[in-house]
């Protein structure tokens, strides 16, 4: 896998294997990315978070691209360590990325304070964590007004993506087995 555009253009990540991980494809990234551009992100403004962060891809793709910092949680051990790794292949400062090896539900339960302006969601196929994950995302108050949540599901999962309060849908895409889902906060 490789970054598509910006800074580390070219460079290529280290990936997740084994149950639960399938790393994104490049046209599913680059489409993702075009989809939140064309809307008029200005990346050197924007604070990521990365929920089920897997590799980091996607957070290192918007450092790449000029974001100002990133948040990755993951719990999986092996997978906080590739993120580490492609971090320190990269060359990207300690101060822009920062990497939590916690539980994703449990993190959003327990954060205050902490507000983003594009926050990924990508929870691993079959586990129904989508849903909570936006509940504890609204209650919290963790996207800004403007910004965006984005994620990716699998295609067939039973999910109504229009029934979010404080959100527009703005984007919802098949990519075969995935889906990808794009919300402007209200």
């Amino acid at each position: 896998m490789r970054i598509i555009s910006g800074q580390y253009k070219g460079r290529v990540l280290k990936t997740c294997s084994g149950p639960g991980y399938r790393p994104a494809t490049g046209k599913v990234r680059e489409s993702v990315f075009s989809m939140l551009e064309s809307r008029g992100i200005d990346w050197s403004r924007i604070r990521v978070l990365d929920v089920f962060a897997g590799s980091g891809a996607l957070a290192l793709e918007c450092l790449s691209r000029g974001a100002m910092s990133a948040l990755l949680i993951e719990k999986n051990f092996k997978a906080c360590s590739v993120i580490r790794e492609n971090i320190s292949l990269l060359g990207i400062s300690r101060e822009k990325v920062q990497v939590l090896k916690v539980d994703a539900l449990n993190f959003l339960s327990s954060s205050s304070g902490q507000s983003f302006d594009l926050i990924f969601v990508d929870p691993p196929y079959g586990k129904n964590l989508l849903e909570p994950t936006l509940r504890s995302l609204f209650q919290k108050d963790m996207v800004i007004r403007g910004g965006y949540i984005c994620a990716e599901i699998e295609a067939n999962l039973d999910f109504d993506p229009v029934e979010l309060s404080h959100a527009e849908l703005v984007k919802d895409k098949h990519f075969g087995q995935t889906r990808i889902l794009i919300w402007k906060i209200n």
